[in-house]
């Protein structure tokens, strides 16, 4: 049988250096269309640190990166023209970056890690929501695993990307579904 024991509480997770693994890595962006409907696409490159502190959760930090050349809206074309520099200039800035600082919040099972992202050559203040869903080994492979859920927004405009606003919405959303693997 593969079901495993899944630990939920923070402080009984395992300390360590763990980074994201791409096989089970899922991460998605929303814009409002028109005001009509939301615009759903996802980068399928991405990557990840966290150094998980169990005794002090918030004292954990986190480095992520997106490689925008990895943009994937289900039409080859558009996506083209989505890498352009009207929109993610994905050529000149080829990954976004968000790295945390100082201490994280802490609400329940959720850390709440403030920092920077770099996106497009601009650098600004943003949050990073990470809800950390579990831990467990892989009986497959013998990881130790944490899974999580996160989220971070922000303004497009910000960034030096507010052609069509508002047309094409101002506020991004972006998910993050994964795990990550104790190294």
């Amino acid at each position: 049988m593969l079901s495993t024991d899944v630990e939920t509480d923070l402080t009984a997770l395992k300390q360590g250096n763990y980074s994201l693994d791409p096989k089970h890595t899922s991460v998605l962006f929303k814009v409002s269309h028109l005001n009509v409907s939301e615009f759903v696409g996802r980068f399928n490159q991405a990557s990840a640190e966290l150094d998980y502190v169990p005794e002090d959760p918030a004292a954990s930090r986190i480095r992520a990166s997106v490689n925008m050349q990895s943009l994937d809206v289900n039409n080859p074309d558009f996506a083209e023209t989505l890498k352009s520099c009207d929109w993610l200039c994905a050529d000149t800035y080829p990954q976004a970056l968000f790295v945390s600082d100082g201490r994280a919040e802490r609400d329940g099972n959720t850390l709440i890690f403030r920092g920077t992202l770099q996106f497009r050559g601009v650098t600004q203040s943003a949050q990073l929501d990470v809800r950390i869903n579990g831990a467990t080994t892989n009986r497959l492979t013998g990881d130790y695993i944490i899974g999580f859920a996160a989220n971070l927004s922000f303004k497009r405009s910000a960034f030096d990307m507010g052609r069509f606003v508002p047309a094409v919405g101002d506020d991004i959303d972006i998910e993050i579904h994964a795990e990550f693997i104790r190294n």
